[in-house]
């Protein structure tokens, strides 16, 4: 069931209509068989084209999508990048209403429209904060960008891909010169990142700086090139020997320099850093952090009522913890539980070579027995392999505990489940399953792949990213297996709950920190009293809220939606609730709105109940 047929007037209602130019001055039913087939045609060319035409404005992006233009070339990270990328996005709605007759589109594509409308708007209204948050931090940003980019994304087929791969390289002072002009931008307005951020920035940097001029695998950069450049059968080792050398200049001669003005900029930057943690310290911080709010849950909801949310679902999951922890005879409270299942060395790998690799081939059985139950839950599944591997050495320290990227649309790279093997203590075994089944199957994967393999629907559908729907999806995902039985050990159970818990855990603290003004001790205090992980894995967490505000309140919302809209199917469509029709409306309209959403499983209800009647 991948077709909603009856959305043309629904839609109207449901999602609204803003009153459009003359071409839609004509009603739905104006409009011939013939007229509807040329005006979707039409509109389904402009969405593609000017997704790539908006592709070509971020050449990181292309390399992901697999398209090569200007792949010897970096994003720009300019205000006059960010202007142009503003008056694109203006343009292109100007063009979007003049030149599309939203009328007469057939169902899909109305809705395509009404998503790629929102989606110009969100960027437009984005651009207002486009020097807020923090682009270089703990997680993630421009020191650890080329490494990770280069080996994920810039693939070599060919001699020119090679070349294109060095000219990168030696692109990378230009770019790590606009970072610094954009951190001294942000540092004019005091959006400077706390103190906690620089140690762990600079170490991540200091460790790719040290390699590069090593030609081992300390060196991820030459490795990585060396490594595509050996399976070019028909390059002569010759010119092969060239470009090695070529790709090791271009470390020497303009990385090694540029990681090394960073470093030192930031370590000047440092100095003016403080302790103060919420977005709530910036000018009109609280504004910003509604607004994140906002784009990532995708709802109107405010600080306050998410507040109140995680409060009351930590309440319920703490309920169903202690009918586990009686079950498996423990005596004492809750919070002795925690204690007992952080530190009992019963529930941890070793912190050995041993350990570590016992714990990817567990996890890839994990994967591998679900496997079998996906046709018990799906109509459509992703066409794309999936591997696991292991975080790399060089950002596992500062790296989250496990996440997925997407394969390549052109099937040169599979989806990658990666699990972060830096400390033991903060992947416990119980854990294992529910973290397997929300980053690879039936989740990350089965949704991210699901959609770029969506044949007939507009790009910038196949590709979008609405974070309440993507961690929904993947929280959900968590909890499908009980249903199958999965999750027999009451020790794993336990796990399930327990990542739930911090899922609920963060609509409280992520509020608490960005609203409220928590600092970031009362924050690791909350998460080490409510939950069983780990300090280590507390402090991440806190130190997440901290650098990328609202992001962590998507997953518990998103879930929640999701849940809802099942039990709401469940209970309207009885004995003609088909969990595998729920999911392919859920999974085969690409990254949605949460109401977008809601609107497309209400219409699936009416649908299935009308076919049945």
């Amino acid at each position: 069931m991948k077709k909603l047929h009856v959305l043309a007037l629904l839609m109207l209602i449901l999602i609204g209509c803003k009153e459009r130019g003359p071409l839609d001055s004509k009603k739905p039913s104006d409009y011939s068989q013939a007229e509807i087939t040329e005006a979707t045609a039409h509109a389904k060319q402009f969405f593609d084209r000017t997704f790539m035409e908006e592709v070509k404005l971020s050449p990181e992006w292309g390399a992901y999508l697999g398209v090569k233009d200007n792949a010897d070339k970096w994003d720009e990270y300019t205000d006059e990048a960010a202007e142009i990328e503003l008056n694109f996005k203006k343009d292109l709605l100007k063009k979007l209403k003049d030149s599309i007759q939203f009328h007469a589109l057939d169902s899909d594509t109305q809705l395509s429209y009404k998503l790629f409308e929102k989606r110009l708007q969100d960027g437009i209204d984005r651009y207002k904060w486009r020097h807020y948050g923090y682009p270089v931090n703990q997680m993630y940003g421009t020191h650890t960008k080329v490494p990770s980019f280069m080996a994920n994304a810039h693939s070599i087929d060919n001699e020119q891909d090679a070349k294109d791969y060095i000219s990168r390289l030696n692109a990378v002072p230009k770019l790590f010169d606009q970072g610094i002009a954009d951190l001294k931008v942000r540092a004019s307005k005091n959006i400077i990142p706390p103190k906690f951020v620089f140690p762990k920035v600079l170490e991540s940097a200091t460790n790719v700086l040290e390699g590069l001029e090593s030609k081992d695998d300390k060196n991820v950069i030459y490795s990585d090139f060396k490594k595509k450049l050996g399976k070019l059968k028909d390059l002569p080792q010759k010119k092969k020997d060239e470009l090695l050398a070529q790709c090791q200049q271009s470390l020497t001669a303009s990385v090694k320099p540029a990681y090394e003005k960073l470093i030192a900029y930031l370590g000047d930057l440092e100095k003016q850093a403080n302790t103060d943690d919420g977005a709530w310290k910036f000018e009109n911080g609280i504004e910003y952090y509604n607004h994140r709010l906002k784009a990532y849950t995708t709802t109107d909801l405010t600080a306050e009522e998410i507040h109140s949310i995680g409060l009351e679902e930590m309440k319920r999951i703490h309920k169903e913890m202690e009918v586990i922890k009686d079950k498996v005879g423990f005596k004492g409270d809750l919070q002795a539980f925690f204690k007992f299942m952080r530190e009992d060395n019963q529930f941890y790998y070793a912190d050995s070579k041993k350990g570590r690799d016992a714990y990817m081939k567990d996890a890839e059985k994990i994967i591998d027995e679900m496997r079998p139950k996906l046709n018990d839950l799906f109509i459509t599944k992703p066409k794309a392999e999936l591997v696991v591997k292991r975080v790399e050495a060089y950002r596992e320290k500062a790296a989250g505990k496990a996440f997925y990227m997407r394969p390549k649309p052109d099937g040169s790279r599979p989806g990658i489940y990666y699990a972060n093997m830096y400390s033991m203590k903060d992947m416990p075994k119980y854990q294992m399953e529910a973290l397997a089944y929300h980053e690879a199957i039936p989740g990350h994967h089965m949704q991210l792949s699901i959609a770029q393999e969506l044949g007939e629907m507009p790009k910038f559908r196949k590709y979008g990213s609405y974070t309440a729907y993507i961690e929904g999806w993947g929280l959900y995902s968590e909890y499908i297996p009980k249903e199958l039985g999965f999750y027999s050990d009451p020790y794993s159970d336990f796990g399930r709950l327990a990542m739930e818990l911090w899922r609920a855990c963060r609509l409280v603290v992520d509020s608490g920190i960005h609203f409220k003004k928590w600092n970031r001790d009362k924050s690791i205090k909350f998460y080490m009293t409510n939950t069983p992980n780990s300090e280590g894995d507390c402090i991440k967490m806190v130190e997440r809220h901290i650098v990328r505000p609202g992001q962590a309140t998507a997953y518990k919302i998103g879930m929640i939606k999701i849940l809802e809209l099942r039990e709401e199917a469940k209970k309207k469509l009885a004995d003609k609730f088909d969990i595998r029709e729920f999911h392919e409306v859920v999974l085969t309209n690409g990254a949605l709105p949460l109401d977008v959403l809601e609107d497309l499983v209400n219409i699936y209800i009416e649908e299935t109940l009308k076919k049945e009647s």
